[in-house]
C-alpha cells in the first residue's frame, strides 16, 4: 500500500459524517466534497450525535431493566453486575465528595457508564461498521463519540456550568467573588493577580477535562487505524493493543467521573 493511499485511508477514517447549512439548504459532506462543512459554524457531526445519543439510550434501558427486575431475594448475575457498578461509583463518590447533594452520585454513575460505553466503541475493528455504512452509501462514519472534541468539550462545559452554579449557591455571589479575588494572596492590592491566577485555574478545569479524554481516545483510535494498514498480519498487534486499550477505556471513564466529583466537591466547600 502506497504512502498516498495510506494517508487517504487514515484521513477517511478520521473524517466525521457532517451535515451543515448551505445556501442551497442543509447538506451532507460527500466523498466528492469532503470539506463541504469545514469551517461552517452550523456544521453537525451527525455520526457523533447519533452514536452518543444511542449509547445513552442503551445505558438508560439497561439500568431501567435491572431496576424493574431487581429482587430482594437471591439476585441474578445481571442484577449483581449492575449492583457492582453502582456500589463502585457510590463508594468513590462518598470517599471524594464531602458536601450534601443528591445529584452527585447519579450524575457520577451516568458519566462513568456513558463515557465507558462511548470509549468501548473503540474496540470494534475500524473497518466493520464504517465499511457497512459505505456499502449502504454513507461515505463517512466515526463510531467512537469520545474521539470527537465537540462531545468531550460539551460534557466538560456542562460540568463547568454546575461548578459555577454550586459555587454561587453554596458561597453566595460575594463568597464566590472573594474566592476569585482574594486567593492566594489575601490583600486588596493583589486582586488583579489573584483574578488572573484563579480565573485561569477555573477555566482550565473544563478544558483539561475535555482534552484529556479526547486526546487519549483519539490517539487510541489512530493506533488502531495504523495497525489496520498492515492487512491480515494486524491480528496479533490488534489483539495486543485491544487488551491494553481495555485499561485505557476504563481509566478514562473513571478519571472523567472522579475529576467531575472533585471539582463539584470543591464548589461545595464554603470555608
Amino acid at each position: 500500500m502506497s504512502a498516498e493511499t495510506s494517508a487517504g485511508y487514515i484521513k477517511h477514517h478520521l473524517q466525521n459524517l457532517q451535515a451543515c447549512s448551505t445556501e442551497a439548504g442543509w447538506a451532507f459532506n460527500t466523498a466528492d466534497n469532503p470539506t463541504l462543512c469545514s469551517g461552517n459554524f452550523w456544521a453537525l457531526n451527525v455520526d457523533t450525535l447519533g452514536f452518543s445519543i444511542g449509547l445513552g439510550l442503551i445505558f438508560l434501558w439497561i439500568f431501567r431493566s435491572a431496576a424493574k427486575k431487581a429482587t430482594t431475594g437471591v439476585p441474578g448475575k445481571f442484577q449483581c453486575f449492575i449492583e457492582l457498578i453502582i456500589d463502585f461509583v457510590d463508594t468513590n463518590v462518598k470517599d471524594t465528595f464531602h458536601g450534601k447533594n443528591k445529584l452527585i452520585a447519579p450524575m457520577g454513575l451516568t458519566i462513568f457508564v456513558w463515557v465507558y460505553l462511548m470509549n468501548l466503541m473503540d474496540l470494534i475493528p475500524v473497518d466493520y461498521i464504517p465499511g457497512l455504512a459505505h456499502w449502504m452509501g454513507v461515505p463517512y462514519l466515526k463510531i467512537v463519540p469520545s474521539t470527537d472534541v465537540n462531545i468531550t468539550f460539551a460534557m466538560s462545559l456542562s460540568v463547568f456550568i454546575l461548578i459555577i452554579f454550586y459555587s454561587i449557591k453554596v458561597k453566595g455571589v460575594g463568597g464566590f467573588t472573594k474566592e476569585l479575588t482574594m486567593n492566594p494572596f489575601n490583600h486588596w492590592a493583589a486582586i488583579p493577580i489573584n483574578l488572573v491566577l484563579e480565573g485561569a485555574a477555573l477555566i482550565a478545569k473544563p478544558i483539561s477535562l475535555s482534552l484529556r479524554l479526547f486526546g487519549n481516545m483519539y490517539a487510541g483510535e489512530l493506533i488502531f487505524i495504523l495497525i489496520a494498514l498492515l492487512g491480515w498480519v494486524q491480528l496479533p498487534l490488534h489483539f495486543g493493543w485491544a487488551v491494553l486499550h481495555l485499561l485505557v477505556i476504563f481509566l478514562q471513564a473513571f478519571i472523567f467521573m472522579m475529576l467531575t466529583v472533585v471539582y463539584l466537591s470543591l464548589a461545595h466547600e464554603d470555608h
